[in-house]
């Protein structure tokens, strides 16, 4: 049996807009300098707190903790806009009927958002009929620590050495690479292709139909 992990910002849904929205007003609204969108796409992957204390250069504590509130209530704000979007990439849904109608097959997913986070995207998707398993910020140590795959692992019953991390950030290829899992890169997320490869990725994906020929090797 195969476990198949999804990272899911920049991943399986292109959410990098509404995040960095929300990071500028968050960042705004404190007074601080307001990143840059690819410095927002830098940090996209890891757990909110670790995300806001790297871009802002203040160290984990209280101010962090405060800031991280305020991005949440911004989303939850934003979430309910009409104008609150975060599609899934093309070939996405496509991708996922195929690999839950195989039976040798477990799907989940492995991300930095809340388990709040996680529902919405699974249910305003469909993606908790297909996704078996799914670890988040509010489970496990923020990416690169290997916990949520290993965590998977465990709830499955599956080998480690037959689980796929697919992702677009560094942090989900030293993810798999630290529990032993396989990383497999996307093209189409927020980290460039050769640093995917720098930091582990056994191949990159550039379509994600491409990812039915790499299982079935």
């Amino acid at each position: 049996m195969k476990l198949v992990l999804f990272d899911c910002d920049g991943t399986l849904v292109n959410s990098g807009g509404v995040i960095h929205r929300c990071m500028a007003e968050t960042f705004a609204s404190a007074g601080l300098r307001v990143p840059e969108l690819s410095e927002t796409q830098e940090i996209i992957g890891l757990t909110l707190n670790l995300a806001i204390s790297q871009i802002s250069g203040i160290p984990m504590g209280a101010e962090i903790e405060n800031l991280t509130e305020q991005y949440k209530q911004q989303f939850r704000k934003i979430r309910l806009e009409h104008d609150f979007d975060e599609p899934l990439y093309d070939g996405i849904a496509e991708l996922i009927d195929v690999l839950a109608a195989q039976d040798d097959i477990l799907l989940g997913m492995v991300t930095g958002k809340s388990r709040r986070g996680v529902i919405s995207v699974m249910e305003r998707h469909g993606f908790d009929r297909n996704f078996l398993v799914s670890r988040c910020a509010d489970d496990c140590p923020s990416k690169p620590h290997p916990a949520m795959v290993l965590e998977c692992c465990h709830e499955t019953g599956c080998d480690v050495s037959q689980t796929f991390v697919i992702g677009d950030t560094t942090y989900d290829m030293m993810m798999a690479g630290s529990a032993g899992a396989t990383a497999i890169g996307v093209n189409w997320g927020y980290h460039k292709p050769d640093r995917l490869s720098e930091a582990g990725a056994a191949t990159i994906l550039h379509h994600p139909s491409d990812l039915l020929g790499q299982l079935a090797r």
